[in-house]
């Protein structure tokens, strides 16, 4: 792969299911990502935000091939993953790992610490016993663990610890991109700034791409180089995180950035209430899925779904915003 090509390349994204609606109805379809596009280079990370609902989760169990993509094109270090053939894709899926919300939930409460670490050595190295040994306590180490730890159990650790458990599993085969999902809500936020800066520090270190999902808009703008804004399966905004931050242009954004909270005064905004709800993804408005609470809305926002185009140094999807 050379400098030019980007780790992620996914062009028209999309994944859709079939959805039963009960009795005697007729199945109908769940655009739940629908035509997103994004590049991710090395040392990179790209925050990708938006409401619950809004296909945060699914373009992560696209990202590490978990589920196939109903449409569109992901090339991972510039191999296409729709034609890549079973050993491709299992070489494919140990650049990419992911750290999830739930620490608990995704380490095995009965494997020790040091064999859920050496499991993902085992099966995708050829290391000895010894060389896994000393790569495991190596990377204890750097997540800021001890060797002692290695015989304990899920149990009898704090919600951080596991979570340093987790990304230190993530980390294991060196990957080129992680997929962290929400990887510090469940946290108290003492330990939410130590888990950021671990993350930060472990990318300086590795060279790592992230694609960090979040709702927090006050992490993500710690962590963040690029922010990709989602509403309801597609992109209304992508840009650097500075540009996004310093005057939002989508209104869909704007009013996501209102909501941060601001320690100092001049960095607070005028909140602004959106009006009604998410609009379900059974049953989407036609035109672009948010004019039913944009307060910019017109007729032709009714109609027809705006497309990303390049506006103040990022893309936007919106019809009104930048128009003469």
């Amino acid at each position: 792969m050379s400098d030019a090509t980007p780790l992620v390349h996914a062009q028209g994204l999309s994944r859709h299911y079939k959805v039963a609606q009960g009795w005697l109805k007729p199945k109908t379809t769940v655009k739940a990502l629908d035509g997103v596009s994004f590049q991710l280079w090395p040392q990179r990370t790209l925050a990708v935000v938006g409401e619950s609902g809004c296909g945060k989760s699914t373009l992560a169990r696209q990202l590490t091939l978990i589920e196939a993509p109903s449409s569109g094109s992901l090339q991972l270090s510039g191999v296409d993953v729709a034609g890549a053939d079973k050993p491709a894709l299992k070489a494919l899926r140990q650049q990419v790992q992911m750290v999830f919300q739930n620490p608990f939930a995704s380490l095995n409460p009965r494997a020790s610490i040091g064999a859920t670490l050496d499991e993902p050595l085992s099966l995708n190295t050829l290391l000895s016993p010894a060389e896994r040994r000393e790569r495991i306590e190596a990377l204890v180490a750097k997540v800021g663990l001890r060797a002692e730890h290695l015989q304990r159990y899920p149990h009898m650790f704090s919600g951080g610890q596991r979570q340093r458990i987790a990304i230190a599993r993530a980390m294991m085969l060196n990957p080129k991109v992680v997929v962290a999902d929400e990887p510090v809500s469940a946290l108290d936020v003492s330990i939410q700034a130590q888990i950021l800066n671990l993350f930060l520090d472990l990318q300086a270190e590795f060279k790592t791409a992230y694609v960090f999902i979040s709702h927090n808009l006050s992490v993500v703008e710690h962590v963040a180089d690029d922010v990709m804004v989602m509403y309801l399966g597609r992109a209304v905004e992508v840009g650097p995180k500075k540009t996004l931050f310093a005057r939002p242009l989508h209104p869909y954004t704007q009013a996501l950035m209102s909501a941060t909270p601001a320690l100092r005064a001049a960095d607070r905004r005028m909140r602004i209430q959106l009006q009604g709800e998410l609009p379900s993804p059974l049953k989407p408005p036609p035109g672009c899925a948010f004019h039913q609470r944009c307060p910019l809305a017109q007729a032709r926002c009714q109609q027809e779904a705006p497309q990303l185009r390049p506006l103040d140094g990022r893309q936007v999807a919106c019809h009104v915003v930048g128009s003469v």
